[in-house]
């Protein structure tokens, strides 16, 4: 500061402007119009002359869908294959004895000899598939679930097996399978986001999994509490302002959106400003709309008692599903619900498995056979699973250690055949050998149901145009309607 008189800071962009004649300045505005060109592809055209364009508007699949929206019942952890929907009988024949074929090459911990499932199976339904004894009422919706035998994956982390679950790339940056979701088809409701996460976790990635990254912020997932938040105080951060009448706040929103209108006028398209006064109004209209929808006093006694709402152990999860379903009859595309972090029993498998199980059972069923007897079921898809699975192999004298080489995920509704099994494991549940699905191939299976081709949902992005599956993938035919 010198005689009253500040002396400028040049910031980046001032810096591009006024250096080398703005040349700079002339090739950032390029780039971001490359992004702005890709996104504004998937966005249908605005209802009036002059209009900009809604990136949560409904948009055209590329082909006719069996489903309009999905639920992820999430088990953070790894569920076991072996002890859940993938029966053993020569594992419990030879439980004690070493594993007779070789071990992965690359194991997380080492383990010993086979271990047994602790728990029986039955047969349910019509169909006659086996579900262990931890779910009983899960097993008693098998004729309207398809349960895949065969899934495997790359990472044998937590961290970066998360990361692929939700992003189909375990070691960068890439968007969410909910933001994928929400970027090619938009949502149905405009007053509510087209992907909300329930609970979700904030560690092994945190909110990458959750994350748009590149793809423009208006995809973003919307998170509701955190893994630990019970879902009964979960909310949405900062949806009410009792401070500030509505008007008031209408008056703020305009004129903070001249303000940065007017700050685009010159550096050209940044999506993630765009981005950002999409969201504060989305916020504003969802002050209205996601209140009345988070209470669930209304619900009849009969649907509380059905997720067992106000039970113990299972109130925490049956919220989450009670308000997925809500959320699902809104218009919500993507939801997800997730039981974290929980499943990971590197020992005392046999009372935290059945304590999870107890905790997520009764919920799980309940939701759909809600959805089902509210038509839902029809065009909702239900998916449900983990990271990965475990060893058939004993880490300790009562644990499993991570396996993504096979383990089991289940889908329901949506165009899904019920009733029936797909692909298989060896012998021993370690890794898959038949009608093998890789986390690839079931991503571009839950687009196709959506009636998004996987090889054309692209967003171009550093020179080149990036997927959810990236250069792989194949929908699984055999098990679509």
């Amino acid at each position: 500061m010198n005689c009253n008189r500040f002396v400028p800071v040049f910031n980046r962009r001032d810096l591009l402007r006024s250096s080398a004649n703005g040349f700079g300045l002339l090739a950032l505005a390029g780039l971001f119009g490359q992004e702005a060109e890709a996104a504004a592809k998937a966005v249908t055209a605005p209802a009036k002359p002059g209009a900009q364009p809604n990136p949560l508007a409904p948009r055209t699949p590329h082909f006719a869908p069996k489903a309009k929206r999905v639920i992820f019942l999430f088990m953070h952890g790894g569920p076991s294959q072996v002890d859940t929907f993938d029966p053993k009988p020569l594992l419990a024949r030879d439980n004690g004895k070493p594993y007779p074929g070789e071990k992965p090459r690359v194991q997380f911990a080492q383990t010993g000899n086979l271990l047994k499932s602790p728990w029986e199976f039955k047969k349910y339904g019509q169909s006659g598939i086996e579900v262990s004894d931890l779910f009983p009422h899960v097993g008693s919706c098998v004729d309207d679930m398809c349960v895949i035998r065969s899934i495997h994956a790359n990472n044998s982390a937590h961290g970066g097996a998360l990361l692929q679950l939700h992003t189909g790339s375990d070691t960068f940056v890439r968007p969410s399978i909910g933001s994928w979701v929400t970027y090619g088809l938009g949502s149905e409701n405009q007053n509510l986001p087209g992907f909300l996460t329930l609970c979700p976790t904030l560690g092994h990635g945190g909110v990458q999994n959750w994350s748009s990254a590149f793809l423009p912020a208006d995809y973003q997932g919307t998170p509701i509490g955190n893994a630990s938040v019970r879902s009964r105080e979960a909310s949405i951060k900062f949806i009410q302002n009792p401070e500030t009448p509505r008007d008031l706040q209408q008056f703020q929103l305009d004129m903070l959106k001249r303000v940065n209108k007017r700050h685009l006028q010159p550096l050209g398209p940044d999506p993630q400003l765009e981005g950002r006064i999409n969201s504060f109004e989305l916020a504003f209209r969802m002050q209205a709309a996601a209140p009345e929808l988070m209470d669930i006093s209304g619900e009849s006694a009969e649907t509380l008692k059905l997720y067992g709402v106000d039970e113990e152990p299972t109130d925490h999860f049956a919220r989450q599903c009670l308000l997925a379903r809500r959320f699902a009859e809104r218009g919500v595309r993507f939801i997800q619900c997730t039981h974290s972090y929980k499943w990971d029993q590197h020992g005392n498998l046999r009372a935290d498995h059945g304590k999870n199980a107890k905790e997520v059972d009764k919920p799980i069923a309940g939701l759909l056979k809600d959805l089902k007897a509210r038509g839902l079921l029809e065009d909702t898809l239900v998916w449900w699973g983990g990271e990965f699975g475990r060893t058939p192999t004993a880490q300790g004298n009562d644990g499993r250690d991570h396996n993504p080489h096979a383990f089991s995920m289940w889908l329901a509704g949506g165009g899904v055949k019920g009733g029936m099994t797909y692909g298989a494991t060896d012998d021993y549940g370690y890794y898959a050998v038949e009608n093998k699905v890789h986390m690839h191939d079931l991503h571009a299976t839950i687009l196709h149901l959506l009636g998004l081709n996987h090889e054309k949902l692209t967003y171009k992005y550093a020179g080149r145009d990036f997927r959810l599956t990236d250069v792989y993938g194949n929908v699984v035919k055999d098990i679509l309607r």
